[in-house]
């Protein structure tokens, strides 16, 4: 079910990131290390590696690794992987896999310019506030190459950002829903769009589905 948000009164990344990296070492890490994917995620992560053997991509960079599964995906599948996230228990897991991860976040990656041929990030954008959100974008594109390809998956379909209080984390998360209107109209500010279409994730979930590019 849509959860429901209570606005904040700011709305920065910095405010809401220590949150987030709480809640997730708390509770989440082992829970999610043993859930079962939805098939139409695993759909969208094999439809982006077609892409990438196609555009013979070599390396990856994950931004909101988690407990790394994806991470481990791609590296199984050939790609040089790198990790981050904001949790030091998902990092640690992570780690665990065998794949090169740190503790870092969106507005702090702290990788060379063109460093990676991919990146890859699903539902981690969707606790960036609006007012962060095209420093998020714009740290993305300058550790891809030019030409590089970019994942962007989170959940929205209608313009709302706040905290979760019914959320199952402790704290309760931040997130910022958009429009696909309000989604397009950063990604374009930042990369040319590749592809965008909706999933229909049930329980009034709408998934967005980007894949950018970085200009040449």
């Amino acid at each position: 079910m849509r959860l429901r948000l209570e606005n904040l009164l700011q709305h920065r990344y910095g405010d809401v990131v220590e949150r987030h990296r709480t809640a997730y070492d708390q509770s989440a890490a082992a829970e999610r290390d043993t859930r079962t994917k939805d098939h139409w995620k695993l759909d969208e992560r094999a439809a982006f590696l077609d892409r990438l053997r196609a555009a013979d991509a070599r390396t990856l960079l994950e931004v909101g690794c988690g407990t790394g599964q994806d991470s481990l995906y791609f590296q199984q599948e050939g790609l040089e992987v790198r990790a981050v996230d904001v949790s030091p228990a998902m990092v640690e897991r992570t780690r665990a896999k065998g794949i090169e991860a740190s503790v870092r976040d969106v507005l702090d990656l702290r990788f060379p310019e063109s460093t990676f041929d991919a990146v890859y990030s699903l539902n981690t954008l969707l606790h960036v506030p609006n007012a962060d959100l095209d420093a998020a974008l714009r740290a993305i594109r300058t550790v891809l190459v030019p030409g590089g390809l970019f994942y962007l998956g989170v959940y929205g379909g209608e313009e709302e950002e706040g905290v979760a209080p019914e959320d199952v984390h402790v704290p309760p998360r931040f997130f910022s829903f958009r429009s696909d209107k309000q989604l397009l109209t950063y990604a374009e500010r930042a990369f040319e769009i590749l592809d965008f279409h909706i999933y229909d994730a049930g329980a009034d979930l709408r998934f967005q589905s980007l894949t950018l590019v970085k200009a040449l």
